[in-house]
């Protein structure tokens, strides 16, 4: 049993382990190149905003969402925290404040953009209080 118990928890450490947000957006912007996928950026305040929390907890963490993503889409998020102790280096925090000056210019938290590879927005949405398998086929409304 300890055996069976060890495998399961291996596996599910591999499959979140294969949802992988970049932490530099200029490689996310050349993986999506290489790859020819899309780029799921996300406008997060991860330490105050209540619907970006419930986004993240309920759609990215999830296996589902997690085991989809790592095989269709770049993920790259753009954070935004409040608290000392979660902030961001200068440089992160400027990367993301000149993402949010093109794709987010109105401030909006939650706000996940489906970019191409060449950054043009395929799509906008936010927090939506649905299933992980209905947020991937949201998503994929946007990639033409």
């Amino acid at each position: 049993m300890k055996h069976f118990a060890m495998v399961l928890f291996l596996l599910f450490s591999w499959v979140l382990s294969g949802q992988e947000w970049k932490e530099n957006y200029d490689i996310a912007i050349a993986q999506a190149l290489d790859e020819d996928k899309p780029i799921v950026l996300v406008f997060a305040g991860s330490d105050w905003c209540a619907p970006c929390i419930k986004l993240d907890k309920n759609i990215w963490q999830s296996s589902e969402f997690a085991s989809y993503a790592s095989e269709h889409y770049i993920l790259y998020k753009a954070d935004f925290p409040r608290k000392k102790i979660n902030k961001l280096s200068k440089e992160k925090e400027e990367v993301n404040a000149k993402l949010a000056n093109t794709y987010n210019s109105k401030g909006y938290f939650p706000l996940v953009v489906i970019l191409n590879e060449k950054g043009d927005v395929y799509g906008t949405t936010g927090y939506a209080n649905i299933s992980p398998k209905e947020y991937i086929s949201l998503l994929n409304t946007f990639i033409k």
